[in-house]
């Protein structure tokens, strides 16, 4: 039996990616937690211990907005905001579209690029086209408001097993070859950026 801090999730819709962009309300422009479902494993991820419903495993979830840290506030993503970002933004905006690039890569033809002045991360127009295709037929997300979200992904993480979160999830298993993956993808575009002319990044 499920875990109770997930009957929440396990109760609330599943929404395919291009019903985000539908409706005024959905997401809502409001805080909560969000969990991303798949119906194929992106790569070799050890999904064994997954939560399941059907086809669908529960791989990967977040939080909008973002924790308070140091001091500082959270951030002002919201829902609507944070989940629209993850289905039609890039690698650098968002960190499971950088996961999933990275795990897709050679099944999709995905290459992490460091492009413009700043060097900004993603995997080319036609690649994150490419990705943003595939998580329309394999991907959907649920969702639940909650004004602090950070406490309920918290319990979540230590209940569940996600592979696809890094922070906050160093217990895992995947999270040393996870993390290992983004990093030498992210070294690469580096590199390539720097051979072209980019200068130097941090």
């Amino acid at each position: 039996m499920p875990a109770p801090v997930a009957q929440p999730l396990l109760a609330a819709r599943p929404w395919a990616c291009a019903e985000l962009f539908v409706g005024a309300d959905a997401p809502p422009a409001r805080a909560g937690l969000y969990g991303w479902w798949f119906d194929a494993v992106p790569g070799a991820v050890p999904v064994g211990g997954c939560l399941r419903e059907g086809p669908w495993v529960l791989q990967y979830a977040g939080i909008a907005p973002s924790a308070p840290r140091a001091g500082r506030a959270p951030s002002r993503a919201t829902l609507r905001s944070r989940l629209r970002q993850h289905v039609a933004g890039n690698a650098e905006g968002s960190t499971l579209r950088l996961t999933l690039g990275c795990l897709l890569a050679e099944g999709l033809g995905l290459r992490l690029q460091a492009q413009g002045a700043s060097g900004r991360l993603t995997f080319g127009e036609e690649g994150e086209r490419r990705l943003s295709g595939w998580m329309a037929a394999h991907a959907r997300v649920r969702w639940v408001e909650d004004p602090q979200p950070w406490l309920l992904e918290e319990q979540l993480l230590r209940a569940l097993d996600l592979p696809l979160n890094l922070d906050g999830n160093t217990h895992h298993a995947f999270h040393g070859p996870l993390s290992h993956l983004r990093a030498e993808a992210r070294q690469r575009a580096r590199a390539g950026w720097r051979a072209a002319g980019g200068g130097a990044l941090p």
